[in-house]
């Protein structure tokens, strides 16, 4: 077999990028996927005349031609902006508690504080100071960390280490009185996965800014349209990718990575080894346990795996608006206790607390003509779903789904009567096709010290690397730029050979 300077393993959004800027700097890179297509969450799937797009709700760090954000920039330095369309959505999300409060924030910072302070008069000022929090705390984060200030200090972003490590819920509390107010603007949260008692403050104040300031996106295509351009530039850079063929083993020997073996029996010589599957799977699974340097799996103590999701899909036969949907991105809750809701996510119980997108309202294209689709997404850890047995499963599943759409029934009364195709998903489902423990979806839970500031790329066997949420945040932006800085730590190491 021929002698590959990189193999990556999983095609994932972190293994595209990784392999793509590999191959494009000239390197000889073997993509190998399990999967029969590309892009692990970022893929699409057919249910009747729908194509179901599996993960994308809301791209961020996109922004416009004439102001772009990073992951525009990065498509465009790996040459592949120019074969996607995107979509600006109108607002940044709706908030619904059904029969109590509804409201939509538009994709502005003036217009988030007047909104909020038309619902919320008494803190008018005390919202404007809290937004002016955020704008002075992301400005210095990407001043000191993005453009990696050599001289960043306390003294020089003040704001920053005041502030970075603190939760989201003690800041709000801080600045902001009414409960509501707070869920409000919190909502993001379960972009991580964390409530905000536990997310770090600079994790929700990065996520408010950019969607803020760059706006957030819809693909056209969906996410399956960005997959298959990174692998299409890929394969025209002299890239290599093997479907349907997963690694078996990573072999090594002395502490060093010297190939890969697969499933179908092939040993694939190479030093370097990017890994986009979990480091739960890449150590337990591919290495031998002699091989495995004590203080990686010593290190697996400190972390816990993070939540899955259950997802509905569903093809609609009508327009959006014919059953009340007139946002893409709307979060659907009936309690301001994220805490409460976040101790549903490990039991079988309704937690009252989802997502539900509709790419329609800013892609009328998406569907087939008279029709639309929706996603209904609940985050939920996978554990209490591994003791529900085989006999079991098709019922517990029934009546989770059965449960998610009351909920969405609540605030679009006439969904149910308009299904044309449903589809539903568990964390044993999302586990099955991502092979990642728990189904997770975001890697280990996104705790401050599970950031990507503490975690690594690099293992301690030489030669081996990781790209993903499992090394960093979880999502899309974070997933695509995971994968193009590893390869860039790769690129760096081949050059001292």
């Amino acid at each position: 077999m021929p002698v590959y300077d990189a193999v990556v393993i999983g095609a994932g959004n972190g293994g595209l990028t990784a392999a793509l800027t590999l191959a494009q700097a000239g390197k000889k890179v073997l993509l190998l996927e399990r999967h029969n297509i590309p892009g692990g969450c970022a893929t699409s799937f057919v249910r009747g005349r729908f194509e179901f797009e599996v993960a994308l709700h809301q791209l961020s760090g996109m922004g416009s031609p004439e102001r772009p954000g990073p992951l525009r920039a990065i498509l465009g330095e790996m040459g592949v902006l120019d074969r996607l369309e995107f979509v600006e959505m109108e607002n940044l999300y709706r908030v619904v508690f059904p029969g109590t409060f509804d409201i939509t924030l538009p994709t502005n910072r003036e217009g988030v504080i007047d909104e909020l302070s038309r619902l919320f008069p008494k803190e008018r000022d005390a919202i404007a100071r809290f937004m002016d929090l955020v704008y002075t705390f992301c400005m210095e984060m990407v001043q000191g960390l993005f453009f990696h200030d050599p001289d960043i200090s306390k003294e020089k972003y003040p704001t920053y280490f005041a502030y970075a490590f603190r939760s989201s819920q003690e800041v709000m509390d801080e600045y902001l009185e009414s409960p509501l107010l707070k869920a409000i603007l919190s909502v993001y949260w379960g972009y991580v996965g964390v409530p905000p008692s536990m997310l770090p403050f600079g994790d929700l104040a990065i996520m408010l800014w950019a969607y803020i300031e760059f706006k957030p996106y819809h693909l056209k295509g969906g996410s399956q349209a960005l997959s298959n351009a990174l692998l299409d530039a890929f394969l025209a850079s002299g890239g290599e990718v093997r479907f349907n063929c997963a690694a078996k083993k990573v072999v090594v020997e002395g502490g060093e990575v010297r190939g890969v073996l697969t499933e179908q029996g092939d040993r694939v010589d190479t030093s370097r080894v990017v890994s986009n599957a979990s480091t739960i799977h890449t150590y337990i699974d591919l290495i031998d346990r002699s091989e495995i340097p004590p203080e990686e799996l010593e290190a697996f103590k400190s972390h816990t795996v993070g939540p899955s999701a259950f997802t509905l899909y569903m093809g609609l036969d009508c327009e959006p608006a014919d059953v009340g949907i007139h946002e893409t991105t709307n979060f659907l809750t009936t309690t301001v206790d994220s805490n409460k809701a976040f101790s549903l996510w490990r039991t079988m119980e309704q937690q009252g607390w989802a997502l539900l997108t509709c790419y329609d309202v800013s892609d009328p294209d998406f569907s087939p003509p008279g029709t639309c689709q929706a996603a209904l997404v609940a985050l939920q850890y996978g554990d209490p779903w591994y003791a529900v047995s085989p006999r079991e499963y098709a019922d517990a599943k029934f009546r989770y789904a059965e449960g998610m759409l009351r909920l969405a029934e609540r605030v679009f009364p006439k969904i149910r009567d308009h299904i044309e195709e449903l589809e539903a998903a568990s964390p044993l489902t999302h586990l099955r096709y991502l092979g990642h423990p728990g189904g997770a979806i975001y890697g280990f839970d996104q705790y401050a010290k599970d950031s990507q500031y503490f975690l690594t790329n690099r293992s301690a066997i030489r030669g081996l690397y990781f790209a993903g949420a499992w090394v960093g945040g979880g999502g899309f932006q974070p997933t695509l730029t995971s994968g193009r800085s590893t390869a860039r730590a790769v690129l760096k190491s081949l050059k001292k050979v």
